[in-house]
Order: C-alpha cells, then structure tokens, then sequence
C-alpha cells in the first residue's frame, strides 16, 4: 500500500455508521491496532462497566495518541480533540439516518442471539438508548461535530458509507488523496 498512508486514523460517526466495522477492516489491512473510545471511557470488568474519571479517561487516550500509529474510532468530540490533532487522516462516517436505524435493529437481534460479541450487556433499556443517540446525533451532534472539525478539514474525508474507504483502499490506495503537504484541503463524499 506505500509508505505514505495514514497512521493515525481517528473515525468518527453515528451509532450504526459502521466506525467499529470500518475500524477492524482498516486495523486488519494496515496492521495498525485500534481503540474503541467507549472503552477508554468505560472500563470493562466482569463485574460489569466502571466510568473513568475524566483524568483517567484523557490519561489513557493521551497513552493512545503519543503511540507510533493507531486508529481510534467513536462518537465522542471536544475531549478527544487531541486525536483530531494528532490524526493524519479523519473520517467522518455520515451514513444515512434509516440504515443507521436498520443497523441497530440489526446489531441488537444479533447480539442477543449471540452471533456478534458486544462490550457491554444488550438490554432493550440500551437497545431504546440507542434510537434516541441515533436522532440526537442527526439532529443536534452532526452539527457539532462537523463545526469542530472545519479546523481540520485538510484531513477529512467524510464518507456515506463506512465501505466507501475501503473501496478506496482496494482501488488506488489513499495515495491519490495526498499531497507532498498532507491531505488535500477538500471533503471527499464518495
């Protein structure tokens, strides 16, 4: 793939954009590791979910984004604006309300039938939590995220689907989307 792709990767969606997803395919063809931001909020024991202090949570993404190379992905913005800043490359993953709303029905039935592994305990009180996140970030955190991002639009790329980039990757490589000064100044909707 070159020497000039990204190491440092940070992606950024809904729940149900396909972050995780997208996550593992790039982890796994690039051979970078990557970090779930739910787990560096949440540490997860067998005794169940325990919230990091915030000092603790920014400690351990600060461990995270002072490595050599990594690819994080979640919805979280302003605490994790470190990772936005140390990325070389952002991909907002904007995929579309309805698939989005398909993809949670989807994750949960598959979860509580034990065909997918899930980090925490799949409750239906978690199942209604995520349609609620879901039109809270279509119509509120987009927004949000997006205006904190515009700093940093040299390095994004916003993608309707989270199989866009790896279409990308396969065909040309991220080669065609730098420039000898970093990524191009410009949003890529592909």
């Amino acid at each position: 793939m070159g020497d000039c792709l990204p190491c440092k990767i940070h992606i950024i969606g809904s729940v149900g954009s396909g972050k995780t997803t997208l996550a593992k395919a790039l982890s796994t063809n690039l051979m970078i590791p990557f970090y779930e931001l739910d787990n560096v909020v949440w540490n997860r024991t067998e005794l169940g979910d325990i919230r990091r202090s915030e000092q603790e949570r920014d400690e351990y993404l600060k461990k995270i984004v002072d490595s050599q190379k990594w690819i994080i992905e979640g919805v979280h913005f302003g605490w994790v604006s470190n990772s936005f800043l140390n990325a070389d490359l952002i991909v907002l993953l904007d995929t579309k309300y309805s698939k989005r709303i398909y993809r949670i029905i989807k994750r949960f039935i598959f979860q509580k039938i034990g065909i997918e592994k899930s980090n925490y305990k799949p409750t239906f009180k978690i199942f209604r939590k995520m349609f609620s996140w879901n039109a809270l970030y279509e119509n509120e955190t987009k927004t949000e995220i997006l205006n904190e991002l515009s700093e940093f639009k040299e390095k994004l790329i916003i993608l309707e689907d989270s199989n866009d980039l790896s279409k990308i990757l396969g065909n040309q490589s991220l080669n065609r989307l730098q420039t000898s000064n970093g990524w191009k100044n410009e949003k890529y909707y592909v």
